[in-house]
């Protein structure tokens, strides 16, 4: 007896049609070019998420910058001195800090300045 495929079949396009859901043109609607389009939608999604981690890494390092050089010291210094005087934070919490807690951000740099 032969075995119908029917009803997996459509559940499984179903899905991918889905994924598809908003993309241009015959896209979203024509099953090959729906596979082709959620395939290289799926890749690039997972390229972005690397390369959003190295966007926000420099936007925090501009931000220290920033912050670092109102108070006369560049960037790598400080960097440099928190490193000798064993201060440990991470540089999204360093930007956080400059942008929201001035007080504490300058005793970091005074810190930083003195080793």
């Amino acid at each position: 007896m032969r075995t119908k495929s029917a009803v997996y079949t459509r559940q499984r396009k179903k899905k991918i049609f889905r994924l598809a859901k908003g993309s241009y043109a015959t896209k979203k609607n024509r099953w090959r070019m729906v596979i082709q389009q959620v395939e290289r939608s799926l890749n690039y999604a997972y390229t972005g998420r690397k390369d959003n981690k190295a966007n926000f890494r420099t936007l925090w390092i501009v931000r220290l910058n920033a912050a670092v050089r109102e108070r006369d010291i560049s960037y790598n210094k400080f960097i440099a001195g928190l490193k000798k005087a064993n201060i440990a934070i991470d540089r999204k919490m360093l930007a956080e800090i400059a942008v929201s807690d001035n007080v504490t951000f300058g005793q970091l740099v005074e810190v930083a300045k003195v080793a």
